[in-house]
């Protein structure tokens, strides 16, 4: 079967008005016990024009679907209107930091459809203006190779569930081509970059990310990619372009609230 006859009418999912949440299975993280674990998945706030679902992989690293970090005119927005808020819940974070450095994928084009290419490459990494202590939001591994366990979960954001993280246990790979993931995780709108787990062994490692969501065999699904190649690459982009953390004796005046969602940008499946 060829890629054309797998996706009908993915669209990326970064927060805007409309719904693609299907199935049942996810679960409120309200308490601070349900958090317990998940407090280094949090909201990427969007200089109050949406937001994004991003995952700690170092104390200053989030990894986020490189969709999320672009603008309505197709540039990378200035590092000073994201804002990462590890494990918000009801209007409380974990922590809150700045964005200080972002690096999207070079083979990601915001320009072109959300094609198997455009998937691919779907991957951004933000280094934060100050680290998050280990023992406010443990940073996750990422998995490698091709055992993805038995149990495959997300953990994200998203329409009419944006106040709080909500889990999904247990979702089912439907499907994989040229490194995409075809999951059939329960996704909404705000659930871009949101952290697709693998279960091997001990605690979850991210296995992909929410790029997008469509249709496959009849039942709606994610599109994910695999990581390690994609990080790799952009851990080296941070190294070669260094930003200098902000002197921390200066108060900072920080652009935007971050606290509302409006409009966000929609594309339609291609080659």
């Amino acid at each position: 079967m060829i890629w054309r006859a797998l996706i009908l009418g993915a669209a990326t999912l970064a927060y805007a008005a409309g719904a693609m949440a299907q199935g049942t299975g996810l679960r409120r993280l309200t308490d601070r016990d349900d958090l317990l674990g998940w407090e280094a998945v949090g909201r990427l706030e969007l200089n109050g024009q949406g937001f994004c679902t991003g995952s700690l992989i170092a104390p200053d690293l989030v990894l986020t679907a490189a969709h999320c970090v672009y603008d309505e005119a197709g540039a990378v927005r200035p590092a000073e209107q994201i804002k990462f808020r590890a494990g918000l819940r009801d209007g409380v974070a974990i922590a809150e930091r700045q964005a200080l450095q972002i690096a999207a994928h070079p083979g990601y084009s915001p320009q072109r459809r959300l094609g198997i290419d455009n998937i691919r490459h779907d991957v951004a990494l933000i280094r934060l203006s100050e680290p998050i202590l280990s023992g406010q939001a443990d940073a996750f591994a990422l998995h490698s190779g091709r055992d993805y366990g038995s149990d495959i979960s997300v953990t994200s954001y998203g329409m009419g569930r944006a106040e709080a993280l909500s889990r999904q246990r247990q979702c089912n790979l439907m499907g994989e081509h040229d490194d995409v993931l075809m999951i059939d995780c329960n996704v909404t709108f705000g659930s871009s970059g949101a952290p697709v787990f693998s279960q091997v062994g001990g605690r979850g490692r991210i296995l992909a990310l929410v790029s997008g969501g469509g249709n496959y065999r009849g039942k709606q699904v994610a599109f994910g990619m695999k990581l390690p190649e994609r990080v790799a690459e952009l851990k080296a982009q941070l190294r070669r372009n260094p930003v200098a953390a902000p002197d921390r004796r200066i108060k900072r005046i920080r652009v935007g609230g971050g606290g509302s969602a409006g409009g966000a940008k929609f594309v339609s499946v291609g080659d």
